[in-house]
């Protein structure tokens, strides 16, 4: 992103932020309907099912662009990624705890700037560094996770591969991210994750309990948490950087801790609402320092 943004690139920008800001929320009422779903069936079944129905409502959407071919290669490894990131935080869940395991997936927003930076040769604001540090700090206290406590479980090490892979599939998402053709490519990268979920079935325990719990949660996954998210996500990674939708997207667990708490399933200390303020205050940190440093280098440029 340019030192001297347009005004119109600038409203694209925080058009884009807004929209993600909307997918958390979005995300974060996904944490209670997976966990009562997951109690009537396996996870890679789920996965399966859930991923499928939203690659098969964005083909429709997409005709015949799905068949491109830098769609298919670039869906292709899109989806490799996104699958890594489900597949290995749900087998480290087996090995870790829910805390840790919401800790450790969150360090992709440490991660992203990283990536960016020896990928594609990409560095972060200032502002957005800080916002990073900020968010991973309030990831910490909101999660409760006591990482130092004890030596790193198979799990963890298996969680932290997963943010690895989410932070792999951020900044990829942030390259390949086409200003036209979105539904294609996330089409395409739903149906790989949909046929590595399938693929792991013979070595796991199916179960499945068709209640409408089950049926009602792979549907809304699939149509609004899936195909329409990730279609948003493309869409506002091309308007915007991967570092700022990294730091936006670790708002997840607070609005997740937010619809907990309104339903019954939790309830939260001094301790999670410290880590929720230092993630909202990481955000605006990115947020409201791009523009102030923006408006800085512009009256700069002016004086010259």
């Amino acid at each position: 992103m340019s030192e001297t943004e347009a005004p119109s690139e600038r409203q694209g920008r925080l058009r884009a932020d807004g929209a993600l800001v909307l997918l958390t929320v979005l995300w974060g009422t996904t944490f209670v309907v997976v966990k009562d779903a997951l109690s009537h069936g396996d996870p890679f079944t789920f996965l399966s099912l859930r991923f499928g129905v939203g690659a098969s409502v964005l083909s429709v959407l997409a005709g015949r662009q799905l068949f491109s071919p830098t769609h298919l290669r670039r869906g292709a490894v899109l989806g490799v990624f996104l699958f890594l990131g489900f597949a290995l935080q749900t087998v480290g869940l087996t090995d870790t705890t829910p805390s840790r395991s919401a800790f450790i997936t969150g360090m992709y927003v440490l991660l992203v700037p990283l990536v960016m930076l020896a990928l594609f040769r990409r560095v972060p604001r200032v502002s957005s560094l800080v916002g990073v540090v900020l968010s991973a700090m309030g990831l910490y206290y909101l999660t409760g996770a006591e990482v130092g406590s004890e030596r790193l479980s198979t799990g963890d090490l298996l969680t932290l591969g997963c943010a690895v892979a989410y932070a792999f599939h951020i900044a990829f998402t942030d390259r390949y991210a086409p200003r036209e053709g979105v539904q294609a490519l996330v089409a395409v990268q739903l149906w790989v994750v949909t046929l590595l979920s399938v693929a792991c079935l013979p070595f796991v325990e199916v179960r499945v309990q068709w209640a409408p719990a089950f049926i009602g949660a792979v549907l809304f996954c699939g149509v609004f948490a899936s195909a329409m998210a990730l279609s948003v996500q493309t869409w506002a990674q091309a308007r915007t950087t991967a570092v700022r939708a990294a730091i936006i997207y670790s708002l997840e667990p607070v609005f997740a801790a937010g619809f907990s708490l309104v339903l019954g399933y939790e309830k939260l200390g001094v301790r999670e609402w410290v880590g929720g303020g230092l993630i909202i205050l990481g955000v605006l940190v990115a947020e409201l320092g791009s523009a102030l440093w923006v408006r800085w280098r512009a009256r700069e440029a002016a004086q010259v």
